[in-house]
């Protein structure tokens, strides 16, 4: 009956039928669940029938309240009564959907609803950057900046194969540099493609490239660039604003800094950089730029990659500083400035403990912000309908089916609070969600086991639990994990990085060691993860991992290989065996 009274509450008229079943509404919008369509459809029939004391479809709902089967709606219409209940509370939009932000969710969420033949209108005003970066539809977010890092990522692994091509017979006649302005200018043009694809009007999606205020419950005011206000209505709205990198609010933040958004934009090679955090796009731009020759250092207040599984993340910062970033632990900037040095102009950053008895000072010339991002919610009138978010963050609080507290406004991507901003699952809910207001299915998005990629030059990637949460989730004696470090054979002929790759795998116990976290640092280690975040989604349990058959000798192998467990590992080195 929850299932009921969600689907009752997306359309004036709902009518639960087959989909073999004739009808014909003489024009009234209504929403028809096909029950045989349906995997729950024999448990909502199940339902009516106690509810309406009748066996047969269609069962028929005006404003929530039931009217029958097929005999009492035509009595309904003969007697006029009928009409009556189809005009009573009738409210026409201009819109049937709004969204708010042109995020790569909400342009999938409007797609969708377009194709069901509503009407869709997308406001996406995009700011510039304080270092003066601007974007096409969508901003920042989704695939144009991930898409960058990846790319840049790319940059320095080639310019690693040119190193090794050595050992594999490779001649040089020539020293090989790297051009960084032939790089950033290749890069923009791709990356400006991929916005200039993103076009609605195929889809038949009204898009204002303007800001958006919601100023009643069904009203949102659009500002165009010469200030001219218009409103709009629209019975339901999607917020899918995306968000920007935080700033820590010190001075010369915004003056002297940039963030990885900011980075293809710069006109000159960055030279000695201070990247400010330890998030993944902190330590991708990190290693990235490390690999390019430039002296990097991180500062970090308190931990590498927040949210991902911590022992991994301790083994790709012991990667990136044999290879050259330092690492500053426990220290926050407190101010950003410009001085002349020969010349030419520096950044001076000072710094502070995290307890407040040291002081750093360094000299720079970029300064890399990487702290985090923030929700672009605070402008848009969440507080005039009264849709909750937190005020520090801008994220919004949605429930399973992504519904804020207000029953007919939604949030998608980055404007969600607790939740991964990725571009695919945000994708993946904008469709869903569509799906469920216009064409009556049930399914929502699966948040769990969600694939993540961080692209560091020594890639990580990871589906499933950390090993954190997997002993807080299930406790300590009931997870076994089984691990090992591996070597690439393309590595073998360079010598390079032995014993740097690895790869783990999070068993639940008692549930025939079925297996909630998959976590693989190498080459590639995205690439791998894909594939097995199919097989996690479907239960894999260790038995099934250890008769798959590797393909031999690629990287991904490792894991079907896998006997040596942590806890076994652990007991060796304490009595100094291993």
């Amino acid at each position: 009956m929850a299932t009921v009274e969600g689907l009752l509450s997306q359309s004036k008229v709902v009518i639960f039928t087959m989909a073999t079943c004739s009808r014909s509404t003489q024009g009234v919008p209504y929403l028809a669940v096909d029950l045989d369509q349906r995997g729950d459809g024999q448990e909502i029939q199940r339902g009516l029938q106690r509810l309406a004391q009748q066996r047969d479809v269609p069962f028929v709902f005006v404003d929530g309240r039931l009217i029958g089967g097929l005999e009492k709606i035509q009595q309904a219409h003969r007697d006029r009564t009928l009409d009556k209940l189809l005009s009573m509370g009738q409210e026409t939009y201009d819109y049937d959907l709004v969204v708010i932000g042109g995020e790569p969710g909400g342009l999938a969420v409007a797609k969708e609803a377009a194709a069901y033949g509503k009407r869709v209108l997308v406001l996406d005003p995009v700011a510039p950057a304080p270092a003066g970066t601007t974007w096409g539809l969508g901003g920042s977010r989704g695939h144009v900046t991930c898409a960058s890092r990846k790319l840049m990522q790319q940059a320095a692994l080639l310019g690693q194969a040119v190193r090794d091509s050595g050992k594999f017979g490779w001649e040089r006649e020539e020293r090989v540099s790297h051009n960084w302005s032939d790089m950033t200018e290749t890069l923009k043009r791709r990356l400006g493609s991929l916005r200039e694809s993103r076009d609605l009007r195929d889809d038949r999606v009204s898009y204002l490239n303007t800001s958006g205020e919601l100023v009643g419950p069904h009203t949102v005011k659009v500002t165009d660039t010469k200030g001219k206000e218009t409103c709009h209505s629209a019975a339901a709205f999607v917020i899918a604003t995306g968000g920007r990198p935080r700033y820590p609010g010190i001075p010369g933040d915004r003056e002297y800094c940039v963030t990885g958004e900011d980075l293809l934009q710069l006109p000159r090679c960055p030279g000695r950089t201070l990247v400010v955090g330890g998030s993944g796009a902190g330590l991708e731009c990190a290693g990235f730029l490390c690999d390019l020759g430039l002296e990097v250092t991180v500062m970090v207040r308190s931990v590498l990659l927040p949210g991902l599984d911590r022992k991994m993340a301790q083994k790709i910062e012991n990667h990136m500083f044999v290879h050259g970033v330092s690492f500053l632990h426990r220290f926050a900037p407190t101010k950003v400035e410009q001085v002349q040095e020969g010349g030419s102009a520096r950044l001076r950053v000072t710094a502070v403990s995290a307890d407040g008895t040291e002081t750093y000072e360094g000299e720079f010339d970029t300064v890399l912000l990487a702290i985090g991002r923030d929700a672009c919610t605070h402008n848009i009138g969440l507080d005039c309908v009264g849709v909750r978010y937190n005020l520090k963050s801008g994220k919004i609080p949605v429930d399973e089916e992504d519904r804020t507290n207000v029953r007919h406004v939604f949030a998608l991507g980055e404007a969600q609070e607790g939740r991964w901003g990725l571009r695919p699952a945000a994708v993946q809910a904008g469709r869903l969600l569509a799906r469920r207001l216009y064409a009556g299915h049930s399914t929502k998005c699966d948040y769990t086991n969600v694939p993540v990629t961080v692209f560091t030059p020594m890639e990580y990637a990871a589906c499933g639990l950390s090993e954190e949460s997997a002993n807080h989730k299930y406790g300590e004696d009931n997870i076994e994990v089984y691990h090992s470090y591996y070597w690439p054979l393309e590595w073998t002929l360079p010598a390079r990085d032995k014993n740097s790759c690895y790869a783990k795998v999070i068993c639940h116990i008692p549930d025939s060691e079925r297996v909630v976290g998959v976590h693989v640092m190498g080459p590639n280690a995205g690439e791998v993860i894909q594939g097995f975040a199919v097989a996690v989604r479907c239960g894999l349990t260790k038995d099934q991992l250890d008769a798959t058959i590797g393909i031999h000798p690629v990287c991904a192998e490792v894991l079907t290989t896998l006997t040596v467990t942590q806890r076994s590992s652990d007991a060796l080195a304490v009595r100094g065996n291993c």
